[in-house]
């Protein structure tokens, strides 16, 4: 597929001398006082995925770009397709001998019904202390997070320790064939020097009391396994006998699938987050009965209790074109997901329960990623945390969806979901995610935007 490249001219900045960034200097108020605006203006972009190649980054990729321009940096477009844009861009740290951080985000949005919402999904109102608006959490949040701290940098000549390389990229929520993906697969040059990476889902906050927030750091994933199933029977007139109806046996099948229950199983990550949950609320993890545990923990429950386990949803059904015509052929969407290293056994599952007559295809086969707790990253994660709230404590875990990390694995990049948010405890944070009414508050717009200032003078 061709591609089209654009680079982006400075505009002049005038002479700023470079100062190396301060792991110990309090957060410039630069970032914290445009976040909002920034975040407003990617939110009023209409930037949705339908999937299948239909969607259009384009306007909110020029944006940024111009926003990067403004300071004097020289973001490059890449196009995959007609209308689907990411921006990518390289900020000079102090010390090019280091192997630079990938700060990656993506521009497209799921789809939202103006009805259903409060607020126009596409209005970037501000309303009860948040910013409304399809991609408020999901990611244009930690887009303008990053747009905001790095403007600054540029701004203030203060140089982080090593270089940057700042990715916005299409195509995320279809799983990246036209964005991440594609970038690696052509233009794997722009990141091959980096060896590790920062990005969504991950650094907001679950309050246990008034002292104490366990902030969580993504480290791992499932994969991705979306998959087309096909019955084929004979098709006929409805009034007659059928035995052979491809809408039964495809409906049997997708039962079976919908209704079962995959094995619980502890991955490391997982382990690791209920072991620190368990300590953080004085409650005992019982391994023999972990659904128990993982309700414990409210609305947190959907997201958590999916990491425990394999999981397959039925999610779309199709079949016949008139109530009195058999056809003779029906297919069903699925969603699956699976733990890290159990790829091979999910998909023994899936076949044993679908049955030998339904044929089965790939949609998007995807890894799923796990990388450890541990390391300077961690560390200056956790210690940027706690310089802006002091009851914070960092735990991994592992996310149930997916994300661009999948892709920028394939290169050996440690891949972290940090997009650091403190958000009100009554926040149904999890439930917004692809849902309707999603928001921000612009108080924890602020603070992630001071916490990654901290983060990338330390790292």
């Amino acid at each position: 597929m061709a591609s089209e490249s654009t680079t982006f001219s400075a505009a002049p900045t005038g002479s700023v001398p470079a100062a190396p960034a301060s792991a110990g200097a309090l957060p410039s108020t630069g970032a914290q006082d445009e976040v909002v605006e920034l975040c407003r203006d990617l939110l009023m972009i209409d930037s949705t995925n339908r999937g299948n190649g239909d969607g259009f980054e384009r306007a909110a990729a020029e944006y940024v770009a111009e926003k990067l321009a403004e300071v004097g940096l020289e973001p490059t477009l890449l196009e995959s397709a007609p209308g689907r844009t990411s921006v990518i861009t390289r900020v000079e740290g102090a010390d090019p001998s280091r192997p630079p951080l990938l700060i990656h985000g993506h521009l497209d949005v799921v789809a939202a019904d103006p009805a259903e919402w409060t607020h126009h999904p596409f209005g970037g109102e501000e309303a009860d202390g948040c910013l409304w608006g399809r991609g408020a959490i999901d990611m244009k949040d930690m887009d303008a997070m990053t747009l905001a701290v790095v403007r600054d940098l540029v701004r203030a000549g203060r140089r982080p320790p090593r270089d940057l390389v700042v990715a916005f990229l299409a195509d995320e929520e279809a799983g990246g064939p036209l964005g991440a993906r594609w970038l690696i697969d052509n233009h794997a040059d722009l990141f091959a020097d980096c060896t590790e990476a920062i990005s969504e889902v991950g650094g907001f906050s679950y309050t246990i009391n008034d002292d104490l927030r366990l902030y969580l750091i993504q480290t791992a994933e499932k994969g991705m396994a979306w998959m087309k199933l096909t019955a084929r029977g004979r098709a006929g007139h409805g009034s007659m006998l059928a035995s052979d109806n491809a809408v039964t046996a495809l409906a049997e099948a997708v039962t079976r699938v919908g209704r079962h229950r995959f094995p619980v199983v502890l991955t490391p990550t997982v382990h690791q987050f209920l072991d620190s949950v368990g300590d953080a609320l004085g409650i005992e993890i019982d391994t023999d009965d972990l659904e128990t545990t993982v309700a414990k923990l409210g609305a947190l429950s959907r997201m958590i209790g999916a990491t425990i386990s394999n999981t397959a949803n039925p999610t779309q059904l199709n079949a016949g074109h008139k109530v009195n015509v058999i056809p003779g052929e029906a297919t069903a969407g699925i969603d699956g997901r699976f733990l890290p290293g159990h790829e091979e056994e999910f998909i023994r599952q899936i076949d044993d329960l679908i049955g030998p007559d339904i044929r089965r295809a790939w949609v998007v086969l995807d890894r799923a990623v796990e990388t450890p707790f541990e390391g300077p990253m961690v560390d200056a994660m956790a210690a940027a945390l706690r310089a802006e709230d002091p009851g914070a404590r960092a735990v991994p875990y592992m996310l149930s969806g997916g994300t661009d990390a999948k892709s920028f694995s394939r290169l050996g990049i440690r891949c972290f979901g940090f997009s650091p948010l403190r958000l009100p405890p009554d926040l149904d944070f999890s439930g917004m995610f692809h849902g309707v009414d999603e928001r921000v508050p612009t108080e924890a717009l602020k603070f992630g935007t001071r916490v990654l200032d901290r983060f990338l003078a330390a790292s």
